[in-house]
């Protein structure tokens, strides 16, 4: 079997709809990526998040070009990472709403500010304050790089909160069930 090349690019697509039930399976954490800056403060959560090296440490985000928030990320040039653990599934939702405005937003939770500006959920598992090292873009979305400037810990964690067949789920610390 020959590898694939350019021209097995012109055979038709895998169908929208059949890729997104795919990646519906592949289970992901659930964060909240924020920015503040000279183009304002926005947030939504995201689930397309991964390490990429740890010198420097870097990790990417995906982030849907049409978003209205998309814009505001790249013009601040600074990413708040917000890990979000079992007790956030509410926090979750609200960020995820495109209904919602900013201010509505922030209005849930208790908020730092950390080194670079970008808002960072206090109760969050961890946190990452980032600063833009890269973009790519790719398909529908930019691929951001982005180098990690200061971690926060969360001493206790509960539990994480994942994404997973359309739905929450919390995964616990110790071996006991799942939600």
């Amino acid at each position: 079997m020959q590898p694939e090349t350019l021209a097995d690019l012109t055979r038709p697509p895998v169908a929208t709809d059949l890729f997104r039930e795919a990646m519906s399976r592949l289970g992901a954490p659930v964060t909240l990526v924020t920015t503040d800056g000279p183009a304002g403060r926005q947030g939504l959560t995201v689930s397309a998040i991964t390490s990429v090296s740890d010198a420097p440490p870097t990790v990417l985000v995906c982030l849907n070009r049409s978003n209205r928030s998309h814009e505001t990320f790249l013009q601040n040039g600074v990413v708040g990472i917000s890990i979000l653990g079992a007790p956030h599934n509410a926090l979750a939702g609200i960020f995820a709403s495109s209904r919602r405005s900013a201010d509505e937003k922030f209005a849930t939770g208790r908020w730092r500010t950390g080194q670079t500006g970008a808002p960072l959920l206090d109760d969050a598992v961890v946190t990452l304050d980032c600063t833009i090292s890269d973009i790519h873009s790719s398909g529908s979305h930019d691929v951001l790089f982005c180098i990690v400037e200061a971690i926060g810990l969360h001493d206790a964690p509960e539990a994480g909160l994942a994404w997973f067949g359309r739905n929450f789920h919390h995964l616990p610390l110790s071996g006991s069930a799942t939600q």
